[in-house]
């Protein structure tokens, strides 16, 4: 057997740390999450912040692309870095270990310009780790004050004010009939080399103690512009614009028409991702691609 060749430092990549961020944002000042050409984004910000920091561009993977003017209570985030870069994050900062000094220096550098974004915990990820492909589900929450007199003028940028009294009960019956795996197809922006299909796995509404409604959203995943039109679909129902069954009728829907309305992004929040235990990190992030692969080749599936 013959001796391998002998590695060419000068070919051979670095090794790279992977990092996790966890982070909060008002997305009011925001095109959305995703970075796009002369618009601020909070990918944009983030990035250009890590720019600063490391010297080069770094390009960020996260959890879930948020739309225009919508929030994140918990977002998650993951980049690569070569073991040097991670190592040289608490240089002049004595005591402190690399993802506290990068807490505190990205927060030092977005906070001037884009305090609307915190960062909240920077970590080496466990092996395996993707920000996206290893997520089990992702939670949202949306709030509606369907009364004037449960109007707060200081939470009316995270607070659908709806011109009409909802039936909360028609809205949870609408929301229950929804839960499931579905092709949510009627409820969803086409995207290029995706699908549809969705494991809705909770969608509740109640009144909290000030009378404002607050929908709670949970699925393994979410297509574009999913959450806010199955809102505004449950909050026709609740307004009685439309009968019951109009919404969940709306799954049988061959395509996206003029009849899925969205519900203004302002009172949308992304709360949480949940992941698995740190061993099965990987094992997740590789049936979730095989999955979204075996689907996205489905003959006559529409794309999201």
């Amino acid at each position: 057997m013959s001796a391998p060749e002998p590695t060419d430092p000068a070919t051979t990549p670095p090794p790279s740390t992977r990092v996790r961020l966890d982070l909060a944002y008002d997305g009011t000042g925001f095109h959305g999450w995703a970075t796009q050409p002369g618009l601020v984004t909070v990918q944009g910000v983030l990035e250009d912040a890590l720019e600063r920091i490391v010297r080069r561009p770094v390009r960020t993977t996260v959890a879930g692309r948020t739309d225009a003017g919508v929030h994140a209570a918990h977002q998650v985030v993951h980049f690569d870095l070569t073991e040097p870069e991670w190592s040289a994050l608490t240089r002049g900062r004595a005591g402190l270990e690399p993802g506290s000094s990068l807490v505190r220096r990205l927060n030092g550098v977005l906070g001037p310009r884009h305090g609307a974004v915190i960062v909240r915990d920077a970590a080496r990820a466990p092996a395996g780790f993707d920000a996206r492909f290893s997520a089990l589900r992702r939670h949202y929450r949306y709030r509606i004050s369907d009364d004037p007199g449960t109007r707060d003028p200081l939470r009316r940028t995270d607070t659908c004010w709806h011109k009409a009294g909802l039936d909360v009960a028609l809205m949870q019956a609408e929301a229950d009939a929804m839960l499931g795996l579905h092709d949510f197809l009627g409820f969803c922006r086409p995207r290029p080399e995706g699908t549809t299909i969705r494991q809705l796995q909770a969608f509740d509404l109640e009144r909290d103690a000030e009378g404002v409604i607050v929908a709670r959203l949970s699925a393994d995943a979410f297509c574009h512009h999913m959450v806010r039109a199955l809102l505004a679909a449950v909050m026709a129902v609740g307004e009685r614009r439309r009968p019951p069954g109009w919404a969940v009728s709306r799954l049988d829907a061959e395509r996206r028409d003029s009849s899925a309305q969205l519900a203004p992004p302002h009172a949308l929040v992304l709360a949480g991702v949940d992941y698995p235990d740190d061993d099965r990190l990987g094992a997740r992030a590789t049936g979730t691609r095989a999955r979204r692969r075996s689907l996205d080749a489905e003959p006559g599936r529409s794309a999201v």
